[in-house]
């Protein structure tokens, strides 16, 4: 029987940088729509075509849920994807608030390869600031801090509990596949985005 993943534990491969892969296998990152589950095959419209994923055996399934910047506390642990601003400083274009099982996942400030001048960290909330126009958030981790800006524009997502009778078709999901000696791709793991929600990059 297929687990449903509460922990949404997909997202770290996105948000940990310098996690491991499970395999030697190239890793392929697919974003887009469910056309149709059948058994251990997935099929997925993206932006470049249609591409079909063999699920493993025991594959799980978390979603993402729109989140707000009240929902940012102190103490929260986030990972924020942000833009380097050409004045200095940096803002948000995605936040992640980790369950708390998932507390301390890829710790750190580092480049984010997704976006160009951007950078990714994962840290506690030490402080939040709120303005008209949007609000900051102090991140503290081992051997440092940043200031972020987060504006409306940010996506802000949180973990939500999800299973394989939600991979129906019109589902927006994202998952990471490995791409076997035989051309084949393969997945232990999808993530689905929620009404009102958008995918992580």
């Amino acid at each position: 029987m297929r687990l449903a993943s509460l922990a949404l534990i997909g997202l770290v491969t996105l948000f940990a940088a310098g996690a491991q892969a499970q395999s030697q296998a190239p890793q392929t990152q697919i974003r887009g729509t469910v056309e149709r589950l059948d058994g251990q095959s997935l099929t997925v419209k993206t932006q470049e075509g249609t591409t079909t994923i063999t699920l493993a055996p025991n594959y799980s399934v978390g979603a993402v849920v729109k989140a707000a910047t009240a929902d940012i506390k102190k103490g929260s642990f986030i990972g924020v994807g942000a833009r380097m601003l050409p004045g200095g400083g940096l803002s948000a274009v995605q936040v992640f608030i980790f369950p708390e099982a998932m507390r301390g996942t890829g710790e750190g400030h580092r480049p984010w390869a997704v976006l160009p001048d951007s950078t990714m960290t994962n840290a506690t909330v030490a402080e939040t600031v709120s303005r008209v126009d949007g609000s900051s958030v102090t991140l503290t981790y081992p051997g440092g801090e940043q200031m972020i800006a987060i504006t409306p524009e940010a996506n802000i997502i949180m973990a939500a509990p999800a299973e394989a009778a939600d991979l129906v078709a019109g589902a927006q999901v994202a998952l990471t596949a490995s791409r076997q000696a035989d051309g084949r791709l393969s997945s232990s793991r999808v993530t689905i985005a929620r009404a009102g929600a958008q995918l992580p990059l």
